[in-house]
């Protein structure tokens, strides 16, 4: 791609991941806010998930800073194009991670040796989301609204009839993002990736995948044919 596709696309990496937000927010009633060129929630977001998601590298801090609860412990801010520096408004950066992009017909190769089934019911919600936090003390995050949202949709892994892991697809902006891929302790990582990505080339064919990752789970992506964007930078508020 041209330097500038791969800005298009990162770009639509993150709005995609802003959709995505946004619809965590709905399903704890959380308000939110699409602006031209950042995202925020009005109220602290659900653990793990960010404040603010900026969505074009032109984005400044007063574009989301006033509307984002900074008092509160836990405000943090996902600077997608790692274009910011927020230490001069309270802000330590918590972890960098890189943009993904998976080109539509991009063969899928071996045969997944996991089975998906989607997640339909509030009591499999529970059961996937405390697989997705590894047992005890699971914080309140997958409410079972999301499974009402139609761009969203929650994926459960199967080696026979256990769980072994999880995924969530969500589309948006022309692309299908994933996130939230997990395995439990006992299976395998490089399996649950070939699996996710065949379960998402199956069911939006035609449409490229995108996501971010770090560590061995990026290198278990790019073995599955996705390709780096560029960086993004993740601020938490040192309140």
């Amino acid at each position: 791609m041209t330097s500038t596709e791969t800005t298009s696309v990162r770009a639509a990496a993150a709005r995609n991941n802003a959709d995505w937000c946004a619809s965590v927010c709905r399903s704890h009633g959380i308000p939110n806010t699409f602006g031209e060129t950042a995202w925020h929630s009005d109220r602290r977001t659900p653990p793990y998930y960010p404040d603010a998601v900026t969505l074009h590298p032109d984005a400044v801090p007063a574009d989301f800073l006033p509307g984002i609860d900074t008092a509160t412990p836990g405000c943090s801010v996902k600077d997608s194009f790692a274009a910011l520096d927020l230490t001069a408004d309270g802000f330590v950066e918590l972890f960098t991670a890189q943009w993904i992009h998976r080109p539509a017909g991009t063969p899928t190769g071996a045969t997944p040796p996991l089975r998906t089934e989607p997640v339909t019911t509030a009591a499999r919600l529970h059961d996937w989301q405390t697989a997705w936090h590894g047992g005890d003390g699971t914080p309140d995050v997958f409410r079972p609204a999301l499974l009402d949202d139609p761009s969203v949709l929650v994926l459960a892994l199967h080696r026979g009839d256990d769980l072994c892991g999880g995924l969530v697809l969500n589309r948006g902006s022309g692309v299908v993002g994933i996130s939230n891929l997990f395995t439990t302790d006992d299976s395998d990582p490089a399996a649950a990736w070939t699996s996710a990505i065949s379960a998402a080339t199956a069911r939006f064919p035609g449409l490229p995948l995108v996501g971010y990752e770090h560590g061995d789970d990026l290198v278990h992506a790019l073995a599955g044919g996705f390709s780096m964007l560029g960086p993004l930078r993740v601020w938490l508020h040192d309140s």
